[in-house]
């Protein structure tokens, strides 16, 4: 069980990590909120020794929020994540806890799909190696294994938001594109779907990964599928680590079956910058290898910190869970009534449990509720005069499937 107060009685704490957008810091002070700023991430042991004090954790994609985490983090409501992903939280345990997790899934879609085209001529113009050669005092002017894009295929595995503005942006430079994903998904301009992945492996001149992290996604790209690219083709991935087995690609770059790489993920990954960082794929030949900056832009960072940041302020002030990942979806409008306060409870989601809290809530004069269920767990909401908050509040609270429950106002 668990008992909470409103926003008046208690100030909202915010723990920023990872040098979150400046914007995103300015739009939580300006509701009133305390923000706490940190540069880079925590380890594991740190944030679960700081993060008991705070009521919303504000991270990128290198902080570890996992179950020891919080485990610890009593008056957690929420954990923001100013990226795509969330696999560097754990989902489970933060439902299992009464903790929303939002997230932004496009708000740097522009800036990978713009990194990839990028790397795509740079590799068909074996540009990096060009350009290192120079910087040693090497001057190699040479047409040979260096081609133009046009006119080439490109194959994009994962057709979601990026890959498809991605296609719609190689087709203007005049490539071929096609595709392959596991969902029966809408063809931009003139691509085309492939039934399997091998199929487009097999015909690609550039495959590009743009997946989520899954056991289904888990070493996609072996020695087995490398076999059946084109000799000659290029590997660009962008999306998770864990996708491409690295010992596999750099034996297919060393023999030359494979012309070049684009790399930007990889299975580990340091917290901080580092100038020690080290991997197999260093010295294989005609192969860009960026530290996961795919969407690392000014442009993207603005946009990933305004949108995330809104959905914190209208959750923390209002209750709403719209287009959280991992929690029943509830956003009910604030009640226009004078005198009204809203009850928050998350609970187990079990049979009985909307029977007994109905049982409740007939004893009071309600001017409003709302509730869902996911998994595990079911949330509501529910609008009371002033008068009678406190008992039921407490009613609710004191139910013995009851997780999380507070007056938000």
């Amino acid at each position: 069980m668990g008992h909470g107060n409103g926003l008046r009685s208690n100030p909202i704490k915010v723990l920023l990590l990872e040098n979150i957008h400046k914007v995103a810091v300015n739009a939580l002070k300006q509701s009133g909120f305390e923000v706490d700023f940190l540069p880079s991430a925590l380890s594991e042991e740190e944030l679960t020794q700081k993060i008991g004090a705070y009521h919303v954790l504000g991270i990128r994609s290198k902080t570890r929020v996992t179950n020891n985490v919080l485990s610890n983090a009593k008056k957690l409501m929420c954990v923001a994540c100013f990226c795509i992903g969330t696999d560097q939280v754990d989902l489970t345990a933060a439902q299992k806890y009464g903790i929303t997790v939002f997230n932004s899934p496009f708000s740097n879609t522009r800036s990978v799909a713009e990194l990839i085209l990028a790397e795509v001529i740079a590799l068909s113009r074996r540009l990096t190696d060009r350009s290192k050669e120079m910087h040693q005092g090497i001057w190699n002017k040479c047409a040979k294994d260096c081609h133009e894009i046009r006119g080439k295929t490109l194959g994009i595995v994962g057709y979601g938001h990026i890959g498809s503005q991605l296609s719609v942006m190689a087709e203007s430079m005049g490539m071929t594109v096609i595709y392959h994903d596991i969902r029966t998904v809408l063809s931009h301009g003139n691509s085309r779907a492939c039934d399997t992945l091998d199929d487009l492996l097999k015909e690609a001149d550039f495959v590009t990964l743009h997946v989520p992290k899954t056991d289904q996604t888990y070493n996609m790209i072996t020695e087995t599928q490398i076999s059946k690219m084109k000799k000659g083709s290029y590997l660009l991935n962008a999306s998770r680590g864990s996708v491409v087995n690295l010992g596999d690609l750099v034996k297919a770059l060393k023999s030359g079956h494979l012309a070049g790489a684009a790399i930007d993920v990889y299975p580990t990954e340091p917290e901080s910058n580092t100038n020690s960082w080290e991997s197999e794929l260093q010295k294989c030949p005609n192969t860009i290898l960026t530290p996961h900056i795919g969407g690392s832009t000014e442009e993207a960072q603005y946009a990933i910190a305004a949108e995330v940041s809104e959905k914190v302020i209208k959750h923390v002030t209002t209750g709403s869970t719209m287009t959280a990942v991992n929690f029943p979806i509830v956003d009910m409008p604030k009640s226009s009534e004078k005198d009204i306060h809203r009850i928050l409870n998350i609970h187990e989601n079990k049979p009985g449990v909307l029977k007994t809290i109905n049982s409740i809530l007939c004893d009071f004069n309600i001017s409003g509720q709302m509730l869902a269920t996911q998994g595990q767990i079911g949330y509501i909401i529910i609008d009371v005069e002033e008068k009678a908050s406190g008992d039921l509040m407490k009613n609710i609270a004191d139910l013995p499937f009851s997780i999380k429950t507070r007056i938000l106002y």
